[in-house]
């Protein structure tokens, strides 16, 4: 039976499978989106979404969908589904869905009389191609296709509308055509595996309308072209393959290629199997081979602290530790020109943030359970001992060492934490001072660095950060730890914030905590009661002023409640952690209870992967964007542990 399947009755009806939308990327910063019923909701969705790095930083919309029509007896029946303006739905081909699957790759069979055509979507890896196989299972008498591109050639973050200056020029390449819209644009080749005819028809398809874009209080409608229509017949029990790129390609390989990319892919039939597979769509390779790790899809590249809080999870806890020395090594690049003032040649952005050096420390952590500490200490050991200089000399310019051995972080006006949000250029949650997760961060990093300099002898140099960090700890619990049991969220001066947030979970989770195992507890019972959800820890509590759970409505809204009472999945996975290591096996089935909320969501939302961050308060529905590199990350590092802590 497979895991990710469904039936008819659902796919038909739109209030089910609209909501439910499917992600396939290239590894390489391109992807195809859209809803199981291929009925884009969104700006962002698209067949084949690619970057272009000659116009800007954003991805680009090339072709936004493929209508395929089945034609017997001069009768004519289109399986797209647009939305348009005024809640119209044409042509409705949704209603010929027999059952969609994607165990292995996205798998729809319509049924249109007595013809049975079965649909297959595979996203090259490492190439700008999407591969569409259409195969003709049942049919009674003589079949012919039709397939209608719908070209965009926009940003993500625009909408193309019916104009002049579109160029309608076409080239015939093997068995299709190649199309520009616009200058500055790759070619748009679009080719099938066999010979067809190409009926020049030019069309602009008028007021298209994205629901979801009208949720989140932005513009929603654009028009479309449609240069015409290839055609083709097709036997029972033949296959036709169907090929969009930025470079033309042999079209008498699409079927060996294609059969080779079906080869190359896991499996979706289990949980875990999902996350491996959504954690392999966070890899990126640049071209000029450089890797990172995307923070989510669709509309995020790829951020500092993001990058080194999900690169554990998405690479050691699936047993893919080259792939984390290979991110690491660009990342390495990044921070030490950083470090030294120089301009941040890589592709990570928010490299300022100061925290950044302590998450890599931390990710190097990892890093050393896995490996050893023996080779983390010989790729790692002058990068560790660096940061920590780095820091402890005040040469971040947004951070500072105190005496106390506390680090005091001077921003005021500027979000430097995750919490990040802002309104009318102001912090919605201002943080400075003492941040309760950045001494954490440093306390941990202080005794992780002893720990390896005192692993390669340099005795005295651990002991020089052991002497701060007893500093740190006695110096944390002073400053945080408040009479009823749970922790500041930051002190700076006479400004001390009493609002219950998960931050001060990092206290308890990390390997080093500068808490003893009462006070460990006192805080995880506080998390427990006023921030856990099956989805993740809320942002905040409900009982504390300000409490906005629902992320919805236009930009200001969301901004208002983004980090005021969402609950998010990562700060779920140390949450775990913490209970783990505080009660080991005795929290065992809770945990494992804990992880069925993210399981759900593998039919929800975005199949086979989990959202950026949920409402606060039931039923939980997902929101942001649809894939979350640091979510995905802390829920594969969670079953990691349950595995260790069961035996």
């Amino acid at each position: 039976m497979s895991y990710l399947k469904f039936e008819k009755a659902l796919m038909t009806n739109l209030q089910d499978s609209l909501p439910r939308e499917l992600l396939r990327t290239n590894r390489s910063g391109a992807y195809s989106c859209s809803t199981i019923v291929d009925c884009n909701t969104r700006k962002y969705h698209g067949l084949l979404v690619v970057p272009v790095p000659g116009l800007d930083d954003d991805n680009h919309v090339l072709l936004s969908s493929l209508d395929p029509t089945v034609i017997q007896h001069g009768a004519a029946f289109n399986l797209g589904l647009h939305k348009y303006q005024s809640g119209n739905f044409s042509p409705q081909g949704h209603k010929y869905i027999r059952e969609f699957d994607c165990d292995t790759v996205p798998t729809t069979v319509y049924r249109v009389g007595g013809v049975l055509l079965k649909k297959e979507v595979v996203f090259q890896h490492y190439e700008d191609r999407i591969l569409i196989r259409y195969t003709l299972l049942d049919a009674h008498s003589q079949t012919t296709l039709q397939f209608r591109p719908f070209l965009a050639f926009r940003s993500v973050r625009q909408f193309t509308h019916e104009n002049s200056v579109a160029d309608r020029s076409y080239q015939e390449v093997d068995n299709g055509i190649s199309t520009r819209m616009y200058a500055g644009y790759p070619s748009l080749f679009m080719q099938f595996s066999k010979s067809n005819v190409f009926h020049f028809e030019p069309y602009w398809y008028r007021g298209l309308e994205y629901p979801k874009e009208q949720e989140r209080g932005y513009a929603s409608n654009e028009d479309l072209y449609v240069p015409g229509y290839f055609e083709m017949n097709i036997r029972k029990g033949e296959s036709i393959i169907f090929a969009a790129s930025t470079a033309e390609c042999h079209t008498s390989s699409l079927k060996s290629l294609f059969e080779k990319e079906v080869a190359s892919r896991s499996p979706r039939d289990n949980f875990f199997h999902c996350l491996v597979n959504a954690a392999h769509q966070f890899h990126n390779r640049s071209k000029n081979d450089e890797r990172y790790i995307l923070a989510g899809y669709p509309w995020f590249k790829c951020r500092a602290r993001d990058q080194f809080i999900a690169l554990p999870g998405l690479t050691l806890s699936i047993e893919e530790q080259e792939y984390f020395e290979l991110v690491m090594q660009t990342a390495e690049k990044g921070l030490r020109e950083f470090m030294e003032g120089k301009p941040v040649s890589v592709n990570i952005y928010e490299m300022e943030k100061p925290d950044v050096p302590l998450w890599c420390i931390w990710a190097i952590q990892q890093y050393a359970k896995e490996a050893g500490k023996a080779r983390c200490q010989e790729r790692y050991g002058s990068l560790l001992r660096d940061i920590i200089d780095y820091l402890s000399s005040g040469g971040h310019p947004d951070l500072r060492l105190d005496a106390n051995g506390l680090l005091y972080a001077s921003a005021k006006g500027r979000a430097i934490t995750w919490m990040n949000s802002t309104n009318n250029g102001k912090p919605v949650v201002p943080r400075t001072g003492y941040i309760v997760e950045f001494n954490a961060l440093w306390y941990n990093a202080l005794r992780f660095v002893a720990s390896m300099e005192q692993e390669s002898g340099h005795e005295a140099r651990a002991a020089e950060l052991e002497k701060t960090a007893s500093k740190c700890k006695e110096a944390f619990v002073a400053t945080f730890l408040n009479e009823y049991g749970y922790l500041y969220d930051y002190v700076d001066g006479r400004m001390i914030d009493w609002s219950v947030r998960p931050n001060m979970i990092f206290a308890v989770a990390l390997d080093y905590s500068p808490l003893d195992q009462k006070q460990k507890r006192g805080v995880l019972d506080v998390c427990t009661r006023e921030l856990l959800t099956p989805k993740g820890l809320r942002s905040l509590s409900p009982k504390s002023g300000g409490y906005n759970p629902m992320y919805v409505g236009p930009q200001t809204q969301r901004d208002l409640a983004y980090h005021q009472g969402t609950a998010w999945p990562w700060l779920g996975g140390f949450y775990l952690e913490a209970c783990l290591k505080l009660y080991k096996q005795t929290r065992l089935s809770f945990v494992e209870r804990q992880l069925v909320g993210y399981e759900d969501e593998m039919f929800n939302h975005c199949l086979s992967t989990l959202p950026e961050l949920f409402d606060g308060n039931p039923p939980f529905c997902g929101r942001g964007a649809i894939s979350f590199a640091m979510n995905v990350a802390e829920v594969l590092r969670t079953l990691e542990l349950l595995e260790k802590y069961k035996y």
